[in-house]
């Protein structure tokens, strides 16, 4: 699947009102915590960390980021593409310790 077809099929799940960012951004933020939450329990709590349940929380997280993006018109191919301009301007030689310490904002 394409990341814009997911943001454009995964937006009819979306439910319109005023406070859409507020609520994609608390949502965001908890799912990104419900993934922490696993990894946690799997290093320090000798949980199993099944990797449907990575999935599922991932999921969740791309969801939200779908839905932010949207708001600000952005789509996530251009939110991707963005990232690795970035990261390409940051770490043209692939990342490396010294070049993270010493690297120049972009």
């Amino acid at each position: 699947m394409h990341l814009n077809d997911y943001q454009k099929i995964s937006s009819r799940t979306a439910n319109p009102h005023e406070n859409e960012l507020l609520n994609y951004t608390l949502g965001l933020a908890g799912e990104a915590g419900e993934f922490a939450d696993l990894i946690k329990k799997g290093q320090f709590h000798g949980h199993s960390i099944p990797l449907d349940e990575i999935e599922k929380e991932l999921g969740d997280v791309l969801w939200y980021l779908s839905q932010i993006s949207r708001l600000f018109g952005l789509s996530l191919a251009e939110v991707a593409q963005a990232n690795i301009e970035k990261l390409n301007k940051r770490y043209p030689k692939g990342f490396s310790k010294s070049s993270s310490i010493n690297r120049q904002e972009v």
